[in-house]
């Protein structure tokens, strides 16, 4: 075995546990993801090529990292315990929570929730690691798109997993408790749009490479013909997967992608690739109307149909919707406009200040965007968008994959709280940095 196959099958049974468990979606998990991470960078490190490709990658964007610092500094600041005379000019909203509670004197930190925000800096960190790595060990093409044939295979073994627990009842298993979810796929994960993000991803990266396998070799001894069967069928398992979490936002996103693809395939690049075409076809035909019509025949246009349920307002006194979360939370960005109320902080910020009759609380505002802005405030949220504005400013970078990557990027952000989790986190910037990559290599379409 390689070298370099060695680093990337301990990265890939790296993404493999970190989907196992639950999307590493609590503080154990992202303490896992930490070390196991950085021991694999320190272990790359010793590689002189690999050090020499993580040089060159810290030479050119050195300006980004600069801000990416700047805003884990940042997010150490929040955490520190700072007199409560000095906190009312930083955070007169804590200030005056704090009085209300009795509080005259002591040191409190910005952060509402500073265990959380330790454990929200080690996964930032984490996925700066996998930024790093991704960069050092997959550096041609036939390690990209080795890295895609891997995704395409876990997002259809979980997907075959999760239908087959489906069609059983969804019975707990190990660590897993699927009482929420009796109806829908969720597999390994704990919430079904979590799940259908996560194989709308492996989609991408199943798509991509059927798209493109024909112009590259994979392999010295053989030709392409059972890696493309391979995929096909990955292609089927992991569509039926998204289809049967029944998750409104994750079928939308499935139905958006596709729809691309197929535009691109036919009318811009003028049919250039026609199995592909058949391919995507099919997929809309037996995948999403056929299985769709199976499995929930009654509501199949009602499956993607996501903003219903964020533009609901629930009159009920048990319960509250999603649409008086998401308020909530822009209110709270007024309350903390400058230096917010901290990573990890929402779930606290909650239980103190919404008006709940019930014993119920939100530890996610259901829209990314306005959770981030005010976990970050407005000055830590400029410090995080510029860690990565020069992705945006390459107009090389527009492809047909990134355009997909941010269509699917900003709804979830708008409408979910998906990129708040780990494992979606980490997939979502290997994509877009596999696809930063792959801009010198001319055989991408």
């Amino acid at each position: 075995m390689t070298t370099n196959k060695k680093f990337q099958y301990l990265f890939f049974f790296f993404i493999s546990l970190l989907s196992f468990l639950n999307a590493g979606n609590s503080n154990l998990y992202i303490q896992i993801n930490f070390i196991l991470l950085n021991v694999l960078l320190i272990y790359c490190l010793k590689n002189k090529n690999y050090f020499a490709h993580l040089k060159s990658f810290i030479l050119k964007n050195k300006i980004s990292i600069y801000f990416f610092l700047l805003f884990i500094s940042y997010l150490i600041f929040q955490i520190i315990p700072i007199p409560i005379g000095l906190l009312k000019i930083f955070s007169s909203e804590k200030y005056f929570l704090l009085k209300t509670m009795g509080y005259d004197s002591g040191f409190f930190a910005l952060n509402f929730s500073p265990s959380n925000a330790y454990f929200q800096i080690l996964n930032y960190l984490s996925i700066f690691a996998c930024v790093l790595l991704i960069k050092m060990i997959f550096y041609n093409e036939r390690h990209i798109y080795r890295f895609y044939f891997f995704l395409a295979l876990l997002g259809a073994f979980h997907s075959s997993i999760a239908v087959f627990l489906y069609l059983n009842g969804n019975p707990d298993i190990l660590f897993i408790n699927n009482f929420y979810y009796k109806d829908s796929s969720t597999g390994f994960f704990v919430n079904r749009t979590i799940f259908s993000i996560f194989l709308l991803l492996c989609l991408i990266s199943a798509l991509e490479y059927l798209k493109n396998i024909d112009l590259i070799n994979l392999s010295k001894k053989k030709d392409n013909f059972f890696y493309k069967i391979y995929t096909r069928i990955f292609i089927l398992f992991i569509t039926i997967g998204i289809i049967t979490t029944f998750s409104k936002l994750g079928n939308f996103l499935m139905l958006v992608t596709v729809f691309i693809y197929l535009i691109h395939n036919f009318l811009i690049k003028k049919n250039i690739n026609k199995i592909f075409g058949v391919i995507l076809l099919l997929i809309i035909l037996l995948d999403i109307f056929i299985m769709g019509f199976f499995f929930g025949g009654d509501k199949l246009i009602d499956r993607y149909l996501f903003l219903n349920e964020d533009l609901t307002i629930d009159n009920s006194t048990t319960s509250f919707s999603r649409l008086e979360i998401i308020y909530f939370s822009i209110n709270q960005i007024k309350d903390f406009l400058l230096f917010g109320y901290g990573a990890g902080g929402f779930e606290e910020v909650f239980k103190l200040k919404f008006v709940n009759p019930t014993s119920l609380y939100a530890n996610h505002a259901h829209s990314d965007l306005f959770e981030f802005i005010g976990e970050f405030g407005v000055l830590g949220f400029i410090f995080f968008i510029l860690s990565f504005f020069k992705i945006f400013l390459l107009r090389k970078n527009y492809n047909i994959k990134f355009i997909i990557l941010l269509i699917i990027g900003l709804t979830i952000i708008l409408f979910d709280f998906s990129l708040h989790i780990p494992l979606v986190q980490i997939l979502f910037i290997i994509l877009i940095m596999l696809n930063l990559k792959n801009q010198k290599n001319k055989f991408i379409r």
